[in-house]
């Protein structure tokens, strides 16, 4: 039953960050929207303070390889483009399909892993998974838009 549960609010913060993303392509890119995400989501570290999310270290990084494999994904989809004389986030395709993907991915894992991994340990794990998807996935982010303001500066002030 609490797998049901937590692949329900995995589906519903999936059609969030959806949401989120179609709706931050309209507006321009900084370099606080691209960073602030994962420093939020860092937050999380404190359940490990709970014996219950404790997590060996094996666990800790399988958890960690798979995530950041993961990331590649997102990243080879996150692109910036000058809009306005203003840079943007792109909006992909295949960046929902991706998303999906993954989702459908992690509620397969959860349901198999869930027969062998405590509950306790198995949310730690997929906590692990997307902080070390999202931390490489929001640095290839800020690398990329930092390159791109630089073009953008030296295309209107070439003095630079």
């Amino acid at each position: 039953m609490l797998t049901v549960v937590s692949s329900v609010i995995a589906v519903a913060m999936a059609l969030f960050v959806l949401f989120i993303r179609f709706k931050s392509s309209k507006k321009p890119a900084t370099a606080k929207k691209i960073i602030l995400p994962p420093l939020f989501m860092s937050t999380g570290a404190l359940m490990f303070i709970h014996p219950f999310f404790r997590v060996t270290i094996s666990e800790f990084f399988e958890a960690l390889l798979i995530g950041m494999f993961f990331s590649i994904f997102l990243i080879k989809t996150s692109n910036f483009e000058i809009r306005d004389n203003q840079i943007y986030l792109k909006r992909s395709k295949a960046f929902a399909f991706i998303l999906i993907g993954l989702l459908i991915i992690r509620i397969i894992m959860k349901s198999f892993l869930s027969n062998t991994i405590d509950v306790g340990e198995l949310s730690g794990m997929f906590w692990i998974l997307a902080f070390g998807m999202i931390v490489p996935w929001r640095i290839a982010m800020y690398r990329s838009f930092l390159r791109v303001q630089k073009e953008h500066q030296m295309q209107t002030n070439p003095k630079l």
